[in-house]
């Protein structure tokens, strides 16, 4: 079968992509960091709010776009070449759409993004943006709850990527309003949001590559370009393979959740798999043709390969889902249940 993205799909992600060509450089992905404006990063999510990118899963009678999970994978790609650090996956896959089923009043504010929204389905785990959003959402005793950020107590978490802005929430008893309960809804919330992340990955390894493309063309040794020695050439082809492999799974995986197939929980595991192992295979390869100065913090490349290996981790990582897809195929004692996702 040939997994390919539809017009109404990739026009979201066009749109979304000349905003992020024009508004979201380095100087925004730093912004993000501790001691940067974020007022910066804000200004580029409300414009991506305006062309629809928030509300691309809620349903048009709640003033969202009403597409389906089809429209994740080229949006999410898009999102995460441009390292802009904003909570694309927790919003946009899962927390809109929460929001318009349980008829939040919230919703129009995070669908015009002057409030941040993040969501966390694991419990006690540090919540990707806490640090800095208007809105969290939590799992507590009876499903998943929306508080303000005025509501709970945060306890900063460091990261690998500081721009995540990490924290541990700490909620009131019985308090927030209930967003989702029962397995079935928290578990099409978790896929989501594992099919989004798969798709950032995607986005940074592609970005990260065409970094150190163009590095390896320019960089001399010996008098001529470091990207005409066969071991580079060879090295970035294998990152090349890797993505074009993990790029169809995603796609694949968003087919099958929004067609409802039964193999939809297995394809997205297997599209995070081979996703989180193609970005971290482009920035380990991406930092060694940098001449290992790629992970110092003046230079760009840092900010995407350590966004690739937070994102690894997150919803689940490789070694996760890999052992929910030997489950499926019978080739471990339990098929058991990947875990709601494992924040880094």
């Amino acid at each position: 079968m040939r997994f390919a993205a539809a017009e109404r799909d990739t026009a979201l992600a066009e749109a979304a992509g000349e905003v992020l060509a024009k508004q979201a450089g380095a100087e925004q992905i730093r912004a993000g960091w501790p001691g940067g404006r974020t007022e910066a990063v804000d200004a580029v999510w409300r414009t991506l709010a305006g062309v629809g990118v928030t509300g691309a899963l809620v349903p048009e009678s709640a003033d969202g776009l009403g597409l389906d999970e089809n429209a994740l994978p080229p949006l999410m790609r898009a999102l995460g070449r441009s390292g802009l650090p904003v909570p694309a996956a927790e919003t946009v896959a899962v927390g809109a759409s929460l929001l318009a089923a349980a008829g939040a009043p919230q919703l129009a504010a995070v669908l015009g993004g002057s409030a941040l929204l993040t969501v966390s389905l694991t419990s006690d785990a540090p919540v990707p943006f806490a640090a800095r959003a208007d809105l969290i959402a939590v799992p507590a005793d009876d499903g998943l709850r929306l508080h303000t950020r005025d509501d709970v107590e945060l306890e900063p978490v460091d990261s690998v990527d500081g721009s995540r802005r990490l924290a541990r929430v700490h909620p009131p008893a019985g308090g927030g309003l209930l967003l989702a309960e029962g397995p079935a809804e928290l578990a099409v919330a978790h896929r989501r949001g594992v099919l989004a992340t798969a798709a950032l990955l995607v986005g940074l390894g592609e970005r990260m590559l065409e970094l150190t493309v163009a590095h390896v063309r320019e960089r001399q040794q010996f008098g001529v370009p470091v990207g005409s020695f066969q071991a580079v050439k060879h090295a970035l082809a294998d990152v090349e393979l890797a993505v074009r492999f993990a790029r169809p799974a995603v796609l694949a995986a968003g087919w099958a959740q929004a067609a409802g197939d039964a193999e939809a929980a297995v394809r997205t595991s297997m599209a995070k798999v081979l996703a989180s192992d193609a970005a971290r295979k482009a920035a380990r390869t991406s930092i060694q043709c940098h001449g290992a100065m790629g992970y110092t913090t003046e230079c760009d490349l840092h900010l995407y390969a350590k966004r690739a290996w937070a994102l690894a981790a997150d919803w689940g990582g490789p070694a996760e889902h890999r052992e929910f897809i030997a489950g499926h195929l019978g080739l471990t004692g339990s098929a058991g249940i990947v875990s709601q996702g494992v924040t880094t």
